[in-house]
């Protein structure tokens, strides 16, 4: 009798444990992109006085360069397209600054006797403060004087002398933007050419084109239409202080269309401007209400109305996102940060909708459920596809 032959088993044998790599490398990966993250802002913090301009200018290339393409394709070179549309920026840099200068100098000028009056007119309020801050200053005094302290005042340099620094470095840094901008924009293509260049296969070059000219053009799109928005909301501004009467109509419809780039923030700060030179300007408290009432009108309809409507649904940004976006880029580089951390955060949007490793951050910055369900899922490993 033969032996019995053994049952062969159906068990599978052991596989390796691919996916528990695979796992590995993709939290070594997020580990070290966090650590690359956090050298970044360290680098941007120290060094802004170097990347904050070049950031800027990289931001109004981009911006520019669907005009300079239009200049090319009828005829100029691409260097005189360039010179001629940053020319025409430069001018109107100009034009904004001789405008408004001598009117914000002004008001700087007067901001002590301003709030002086807003003081007389909030007399009731200030009586039972400042008599808690005599009585605060008496036990200072009396502290001070049994330890023996000796106080020292230093002077510190008048309002006007420091507002005329903050100017001259402004429009230092103004130079540097149109002259990096204008080397940016006439090297045309080079820089697209050699990102494309940078990659191996034909299908990695095809999406990396693809993903630069989708940047190109949503930020474009974005930034004009943003400014056009702007600036039609610092007309109203200025119309509507005109008619009730403020001082300088034309600085007030500059500061809206300025400041109205910082998300949130921007509208209370220009409220909050004009209602203390409107305590100031104006002797009753009803006609004083009247022109930060008109402000807010102005940037209520826009901000709710306006913007949603022309920007529309492409590029709705998560609120939170914007929020901590503009309070990063606030303590990474103060103002100028903030008036550039919107228009940052779409080019980060716009990165993550067309780089597939990127679409999880797309899909947290997209402001409506229904945008980040239609997201395309990021494409299968090689190994997997292969299999």
């Amino acid at each position: 009798m033969s032996p019995t032959r053994p049952i062969p088993s159906h068990r599978q044998p052991d596989l390796p444990a691919t996916d528990d790599r695979t796992q590995a490398i993709h939290a070594t990966n997020r580990l070290l992109a966090g650590i690359l993250l956090i050298l970044l802002g360290g680098v941007f913090y120290v060094a802004a006085a170097f990347f904050m301009p070049v950031v800027l200018a990289l931001l109004l290339a981009l911006t520019l360069s669907p005009l300079v393409r239009f200049l090319h394709r009828r005829g100029l070179g691409e260097g005189l397209a360039a010179a001629l549309v940053v020319a025409m920026l430069a001018l109107g840099l100009a034009g904004t600054f001789a405008a408004v200068g001598t009117p914000f100098f002004n008001l700087v000028d007067d901001a002590p006797r301003m709030v002086a009056e807003v003081r007389e007119k909030f007399e009731q309020i200030r009586e039972p403060i400042e008599t808690v801050t005599e009585v605060a200053e008496q036990v200072d005094d009396a502290t001070g004087a049994e330890a023996g302290v000796q106080q020292v005042t230093v002077q510190q340099p008048g309002i006007l002398s420091q507002v005329a620094g903050s100017a001259l470095s402004i429009v230092t840094t103004t130079v540097i933007v149109v002259i990096l901008t204008l080397f940016v924009l006439a090297s045309g293509d080079h820089f697209s050419e050699q990102i494309v260049k940078s990659f191996g296969t034909l299908r990695d070059k095809k999406r990396a084109l693809r993903t630069v000219r989708d940047i190109e053009g949503e930020i474009s799109r974005y930034l004009l239409t943003i400014t056009l928005i702007n600036a039609c909301l610092g007309v109203a501004v200025g119309l509507a202080m005109w008619a009730l009467g403020m001082p300088t109509p034309l600085l007030w419809g500059m500061m809206a269309a300025l400041i109205n780039f910082l998300p949130y923030i921007g509208s209370l700060i220009g409220i909050a401007v004009v209602a203390i030179v409107s305590l100031a300007t104006f002797p009753t408290m009803g006609a004083a209400l009247l022109p930060p009432l008109a402000y807010f009108a102005c940037t209520a309809i826009e901000g709710q109305f306006v913007t949603p409507t022309i920007v529309g649904r492409r590029l709705r940004i998560n609120t939170v996102a914007v929020f901590v976006a503009v309070a990063f880029w606030s303590f990474l580089w103060s103002i100028p940060g903030a008036l550039m951390a919107v228009p940052i955060l779409v080019f980060v949007k716009v990165l993550s909708d067309n780089v597939p490793a990127m679409h999880g951050l797309g899909r947290f910055l997209s402001a409506d459920a229904d945008d980040a369900a239609a997201m395309p899922p990021p494409d299968p490993p090689r190994a997997a596809a292969a299999e």
